[in-house]
């Protein structure tokens, strides 16, 4: 059972699929940074001072409080819908779509440019003109021995 679980463990999908994991949260963290601390106040001062992440509604209805942060307003209990969360969220998610597109495209480019150096290789050697083969050098060497 040991040794099963050592080939298990022991297989590239599994060790890839690890790997991928931890450079995944490592990359959320960093697209998190990006999102909050460069584009959402860049995209502030465009819209006039708005952060994204403080947007809430107060859906107390007996409560007519005016909390001036969704953390204040959460530390008070009270329910609130905070759709600015959401924004952020969806200005995460195309980021990080648009970096892995263009991972995956750069890597698909440098497959195409494996598979074409490949491919030219193999022409090339393909319509080298090839020598003899070790027979017909052992037959000529027969032959010319005989005369």
């Amino acid at each position: 059972m040991l040794n099963e679980f050592k080939n298990f463990i022991a297989r590239g999908n599994v060790v890839d699929l690890a790997v991928g994991i931890i450079i995944g949260a490592a990359f959320t963290a960093i697209v998190n940074s990006l999102v909050s601390d460069l584009i959402n106040p860049i995209i502030g001062v465009v819209t006039g001072g708005v952060d994204f992440s403080n947007l809430f509604l107060n859906l107390s209805l007996s409560d007519e409080t005016v909390y001036p942060s969704l953390a204040a307003a959460k530390d008070a209990g009270a329910p609130v819908f905070a759709y600015g969360s959401f924004i952020t969220a969806v200005i995460n998610f195309v980021i990080i779509a648009w970096v892995v597109f263009l991972l995956v495209k750069a890597v698909n480019k440098l497959k195409d440019s494996v598979a074409k150096k490949e491919a030219t290789a193999a022409a090339a050697e393909a319509a080298a003109p090839k020598g003899p083969t070790e027979l017909e050098v052992l037959i000529e060497i027969r032959d010319t021995l005989r005369k």
